[in-house]
């Protein structure tokens, strides 16, 4: 059996894209800062999101069936920090610029790109919730630098690698 803490120590070193995931319905704007989010198919376009079922906002995830994977760029470290944080909801949309794309879930104006999607499978797996997210609309924005959590920090990505040579 592995323990918790072991599994929790080994994934810190598997860098992640740093996003704020939203939603909106009648109960108001929600959102929570993820790194457990991938790519499912090209076709349909879907994505895959994890959320943890005690945060306070994932009830309205469920009811909605709608949200938004806003990636953050370099420059958006704040935001993540907001909506990791204890402040309300109605606070953490004051850091920065929002619209709409067809769902209505909120889409951050100047993300790396936002990914708009329909939840259409929920499935619960120990602690968290996995929502598989059928992508009806993507906005891109004109950053070219990313923000990723690696090793339990906040690190930069963007400049490219000369690509080695194989001999």
């Amino acid at each position: 059996m592995i323990e918790a803490t072991d599994f929790r120590n080994a994934m810190s070193l598997l860098t992640g894209a740093v996003n704020v995931v939203t939603t909106a319905g009648v109960s108001g704007r929600y959102g929570f800062t993820a790194s457990s989010v991938c790519s499912v198919s090209d076709t349909p376009a879907t994505l895959l999101v994890c959320m943890n079922k005690a945060a306070s906002s994932h009830g309205h995830f469920i009811d909605n069936k709608i949200l938004t994977v806003n990636v953050l760029g370099a420059h958006q470290q704040h935001l993540s920090q907001a909506f990791s944080s204890k402040m309300s909801p109605e606070e953490r949309f004051r850091y920065a610029d929002w619209t709409e794309l067809k769902t209505g879930a909120p889409v951050l104006e100047d993300a790396l790109v936002s990914f708009d999607c329909q939840i259409e499978h929920i499935q619960e797996v120990g602690t968290h919730t996995i929502f598989i997210c059928r992508i009806v609309a993507i906005q891109h924005g004109q950053h070219d630098q990313g923000l990723v959590y690696f090793n339990r920090g906040y690190h930069h990505v963007g400049h490219r690698v000369k690509q080695a040579e194989i001999t």
